[in-house]
């Protein structure tokens, strides 16, 4: 195999690599902001709470397989042809395809991680509640009026709406 092939074949992959990367780094979203399609014109459980305390926290990536499997696959395909005899061929495609898995898992784990919040809550009855969710558009703080919106299991806070005035 020709020195040009080699390289174009490198290039190929990084490219493959650096898709999978962004892809798998756009599906992930956990943010309060971002409502999901079967959510959507769900009546919803509503509380009262108020915020006692906030920390930022990081909620961990996923580990699916999809990036291990498609980094193994890219990996052997680019080992397997980087050499002209068959026998180093199987170890370069073989070697390949374990670095590829294990680069795709830690592109996938370090893709789909998000900052996140935890907050701590005082509901009206005296309980305690915390909730851990990813950072949105709002802001919180100690003693502020909030929401908790429960739908379909998943519950997430906001900023109670303000009282207009009678």
């Amino acid at each position: 195999m020709s020195v040009s092939a080699v390289n174009r074949r490198a290039t190929a992959l990084r490219a493959a690599v650096l898709g999978v990367a962004v892809v798998l780094s756009a599906c992930s979203t956990t943010s309060p902001d971002v409502i999901k399609p079967g959510d959507a014109q769900r009546l919803s459980q509503v509380s009262d709470a108020v915020v006692l305390s906030v920390r930022p926290v990081v909620v961990e990536g996923s580990q699916s397989g999809l990036g291990g499997t498609t980094g193994a696959v890219l990996g052997g395909v680019a080992g397997a042809g980087s050499t002209g005899n068959s026998r180093g061929a199987v170890l370069a495609g073989v070697a390949g395809a374990v670095v590829g898995g294990v680069v795709g898992n830690a592109v996938e784990r370090y893709g789909t991680r998000e900052d996140a919040l935890e907050i701590l809550l005082q509901m009206p009855n005296g309980d305690r509640r915390a909730i851990v969710q990813a950072k949105g558009e709002e802001a919180f703080k100690p003693g502020d009026a909030v929401i908790l919106v429960t739908t379909g299991g998943k519950t997430r806070v906001m900023h109670a709406p303000r009282q207009a005035p009678r």
